[in-house]
């Protein structure tokens, strides 16, 4: 089990819905609220440079997922009008504990980091018995359904750890669906989440028998 690097215990929160980070990923996001800029402000200010990605929800505690994924500000830019271009890259993924009172115009958070240590792996999970031909065909006829890009050569290379986050992250499931993707606690169990997904927005897009 890696080890875990001393974490800070509090964290500023960007609550997104329909946004998951994963470990080993990057996210890009586009910032223009004010809050949210004088949050990156701070944040680079910091040690850390943490941000926790969290979703909204309708009911529960404070409305807010009770599990996120922090990420550290690897690049930024500005891009015109005051707004910024931020990359964030997986730290780990944490428990939302109690929002924190603090005199900012976004949230703070108390959390905790334990039952995720290997979200530090520096190598990529592997869940084993992948059959990725079978995954890519699915993931070409959802695309076609959704009317998504239909490019997906990269998918043929990448290591099954950064397919599966990355599709986990990209496809337009619903942020419920996303939460469950991102609380799936190995990689074998995010792969056939993903996979189940599709299959099912597949056969319940239209009347037809899907083939194999």
């Amino acid at each position: 089990m890696p080890r875990r690097p001393e974490l800070p215990g509090d964290i500023a929160l960007f609550p997104l819905s329909g946004a998951v980070l994963l470990p080993r990923t990057r996210l890009p996001l586009q910032i223009f609220e004010p809050r949210y800029l004088q949050m990156v402000e701070d944040v680079l200010k910091t040690r850390d440079r943490l941000i926790g990605m969290i979703q909204p929800v309708e009911s529960g505690p404070d409305r807010l997922a009770q599990i996120g994924c922090a990420g550290r500000i690897v690049a930024f830019s500005e891009v015109g009008d005051g707004r910024l271009m931020i990359s964030l890259r997986a730290q780990s993924r944490f428990r939302l504990r109690a929002l924190e009172p603090r005199a900012t115009p976004y949230l703070h958070a108390h959390v905790d980091w334990s039952g995720f240590e290997a979200d530090l792996a520096t190598r990529p999970e592997c869940a084993g018995q992948f059959d990725r031909d079978a995954l890519i065909a699915r993931l070409i006829r959802y695309a076609r359904r959704h009317g998504l890009a239909s490019d997906w050569s990269a998918a043929e290379t990448s290591d099954e750890e950064t397919l599966v986050n990355s599709l986990s992250m990209l496809l337009p499931f619903p942020p419920g669906d996303k939460q469950a993707l991102l609380e799936s606690p190995t990689l074998a169990d995010r792969r056939e989440l993903l996979d189940g997904l599709l299959e099912y927005a597949l056969r319940g897009g239209d009347d037809e028998e899907i083939v194999q």
